[in-house]
C-alpha cells in the first residue's frame, strides 16, 4: 500500500502536492468514502475517485519539448490560445513540469509521472534551471552579484543563483546574461532583472538539470530515454 497522494500522482492525474490539496479539500473518495487525512493509504485496486473522475494506473510517458514563444504552458486555455499540448502527439494525459511564460521559449518537460513532477519542482531538490536572458542596458558584475546573493520577490528572498555575462552590446544598449536558479517562482527571472533595473527583452530556458535542447528546433520535441528518466530521479535524491 502507498499513501493516497502518491497513488494519485502515480496515476498521472496530477502531482503529489496538488493531490494533497485535493485530499485536504475533500475532493477525493476511496471506496465511496471522502478522505481528508493525508496519512491514508490505498492501492490501485481500490475505487479511487478524484473530482468525480475514477483514476487508474497509466503507462508513463516523458517528453522534452522546445517550447516556442507565444504558446501557453497549460493543458487548456479558456481564451482558446495554443497550448504546449497542441504541439505534442500523444494519447496520454500529460502535464507540464513547472511552467514557462507565454513569451518565454525553451526546455519544458511534459509527463504523466506525478511523482517525478513533484521531485523536479520541489525547492529542496535544487534542480538547476539555466536561462539565457537578453536584457535592456549594459549589465555589470556588481549588479549580477546582487541577484546572485538573493533578492526579495513578493516578500520572499530568492535562493542564491549563478550568473555570467555572455555578451554586451553598448551600441544597441543590451546585454546577454546566463542565469542559473533552482526555484520556479512566477515570473522569477524577469522580476530579478527588474530589481537591478535591467528589464528582460527576451528569455529562453536552455537547460533543466542535465537535459538540454541539442538537436531540437523550436516547436520540436523528443521522448526521454529510460536512462534519462532514471538519472532525473537520481538527481533528486
Amino acid at each position: 500500500m502507498e499513501r493516497l497522494q502518491k497513488i494519485i500522482a502515480l496515476s498521472g492525474y496530477t502531482s503529489r502536492r496538488k493531490a494533497e490539496e485535493l485530499i485536504k479539500n475533500g475532493k477525493v473518495e476511496v471506496n465511496g468514502k471522502i478522505i481528508t487525512d493525508l496519512g491514508t493509504k490505498a492501492n490501485f485496486s481500490d475505487d479511487i475517485v478524484v473530482n468525480g473522475e475514477a483514476i487508474k494506473y497509466e503507462e508513463k510517458e516523458y517528453i522534452l519539448l522546445y517550447k516556442p514563444r507565444g504558446i501557453i504552458t497549460t493543458t487548456n486555455d479558456e481564451k482558446g490560445r495554443k497550448t504546449v499540448l497542441d504541439l505534442v502527439k500523444t494519447n496520454k494525459r500529460l502535464y507540464p513540469v513547472g511552467r514557462l511564460d507565454y513569451d518565454t521559449s525553451g526546455l519544458l518537460i511534459l509527463t504523466n509521472d506525478g511523482e517525478l513532477t513533484n521531485l523536479l519542482t520541489h525547492p529542496k531538490n535544487q534542480i538547476d534551471k539555466v536561462y539565457t536572458a537578453k536584457v535592456s542596458g549594459v549589465v555589470n558584475k556588481s549588479e549580477l552579484a546582487v541577484i546572485c546573493r538573493g533578492v526579495i520577490i513578493d516578500g520572499v528572498k530568492t535562493s542564491k543563483a549563478k550568473a555570467r555575462i555572455r555578451k554586451i552590446n553598448k551600441k544597441l544598449d543590451y546585454s546577454i546574461v546566463e542565469l542559473t536558479i533552482h526555484e520556479g517562482k512566477n515570473h522569477q527571472v524577469k522580476k530579478m532583472f527588474d530589481i537591478i533595473n535591467h528589464p528582460v527583452i527576451k528569455l529562453k530556458r536552455d537547460r533543466v538539470s542535465f537535459l538540454d535542447l541539442n538537436g531540437l528546433k523550436s516547436g520540436e520535441y523528443r521522448k526521454l530515454t529510460i536512462k534519462e528518466v532514471k538519472k532525473l530521479y537520481n538527481e533528486c535524491k
